[in-house]
């Protein structure tokens, strides 16, 4: 059996700037390859990065090279399988049931939205992204998560902060150091909010989690907070702005979607033309191979699901934004185990709430200058800025 090629040519920062042409290309030639400078086996085909998350006795979430347990002080429920991860998961899983969705956080992320798009000044020029996809992402999160004091400033720093060390695939020390700080100061304000939902009980993750009959671990709780925090706040700020780009640079698309109300189509797009998380690792427990090359026990696999989300196999324009194309499963938000929590929540923050009232307060909303718009990422990914014009 052959074994697994190996590029040292594909730098980290390459795959930051823009990881698309590189993906394509190793579909093409090297859907299995290591890359040297991130130390993992790069899966980009949609029908190998699906087998490995959905065989977690194969591939473990328990990677000891991720740097994640690093970034987040703690073995979080991302990096667990089995019985283990399941009681993790589900100890806030009420925060996430339909019923609260609906009754609760529906209604006050309706506000919320309400709030930020009268807030946007008419006839100006403004980038979205400081102004409204993060602000908008972190006040929701944190009354979704019981951080309700936190500021939206605190949210998307702490957010930030994490997600850079988890993707620290270089082990840049600056990074573990700023997320030690951002780690000490969202376990002292969880100490002090945790007396209220103890005293109040209400629908939030952090009350969910306390106030079980049979709690998991203080550790966990945090860990579980700051996972949410990390991934539950980039994903639908992010998809935010891509969806927007995607509209504003198609008008045809984006007067079929206001004029359908096609807003979850959009949405779904939008997650999968550029998935705000774009990779996730496993590793390889037992020697194994895939697609004839060996894989032996002991190594790490990447999967890539922004590359799986751009498979010909799947999508033959996969590279290009389309609204209205045929729906298909996409792996945006994982799948097996760990798919991801938060899925329906973000769906419904962007497509029943935001977008409408959004384009029916700037129905004329204009991207001057597409090529301004930096995305920027490689194990989360999205736009940095987004300048438009509010009409």
């Amino acid at each position: 059996m052959t074994a697994v090629p190996v590029d040292t040519q594909i730098t980290i920062p390459d795959l930051v700037r823009d990881p698309y042409p590189i993906y394509q290309r190793l579909r093409a030639d090297h859907p299995v390859i290591k890359v040297a400078s991130v130390g993992r086996i790069l899966l980009t085909k949609a029908e190998d990065t699906k087998w490995v998350k959905d065989d977690p006795e194969i591939f473990s979430s328990d990677d000891p090279n991720t740097p994640m347990k690093r970034a987040f002080l703690a073995h979080t429920l991302m990096r667990k399988d089995g019985a283990e991860h399941m009681r993790e998961r589900m100890a806030m899983a009420s925060a996430y049931s339909a019923k609260n969705i609906t009754q609760y956080w529906m209604p006050l992320y309706e506000k919320i939205a309400d709030e930020f798009v009268a807030g946007l000044p008419k006839g100006e020029t403004v980038d979205l992204f400081p102004t409204l996809a993060g602000p908008f992402a972190a006040r929701c999160l944190a009354q979704l998560l019981g951080l309700p004091d936190a500021s939206d400033d605190d949210m998307q720093r702490w957010s930030q902060t994490l997600i850079d060390g988890a993707g620290n695939f270089g082990w840049d020390p600056a990074l573990f150091e700023d997320s030690d700080r951002a780690n000490a100061e969202m376990d002292a304000y969880m100490d002090q909010v945790i007396p209220r939902h103890l005293a109040e009980p209400n629908p939030s993750a952090l009350c969910a989690m306390v106030t079980a009959d049979d709690p998991i671990a203080l550790s966990q709780i945090r860990s579980n907070i700051k996972i949410a925090i990390g991934g539950g706040l980039n994903e639908p700020r992010d998809a935010l702005l891509t969806i927007l780009y995607g509209l504003l640079t198609n008008p045809e698309q984006r007067d079929h979607v206001v004029r359908e109300s096609a807003w979850g189509d959009a949405f779904d797009e939008g997650v999968r033309w550029v998935a705000p998380i774009q990779v996730s690792s496993r590793l390889v427990t037992e020697d194994t191979e895939i697609r004839g090359l060996r894989v032996p026990k002991g190594e790490t696999v990447m999967t890539v699901q922004a590359s799986a989300n751009h498979d010909e196999d799947i999508w033959p324009d996969g590279h290009l934004f389309d609204a209205t194309r045929s729906k298909r499963p996409h792996q945006a938000f994982g799948n097996g185990p760990h798919f991801c929590q938060g899925k329906h929540i973000a769906r419904r923050m962007l497509a029943d709430i935001l977008l409408p009232r959004l384009f029916d307060r700037f129905p004329d909303m204009t991207l001057q200058e597409p090529s301004l718009v930096r995305f920027s990422g490689f194990g989360f990914r999205g736009a940095l800025n987004f300048p438009v014009t509010l009409k």
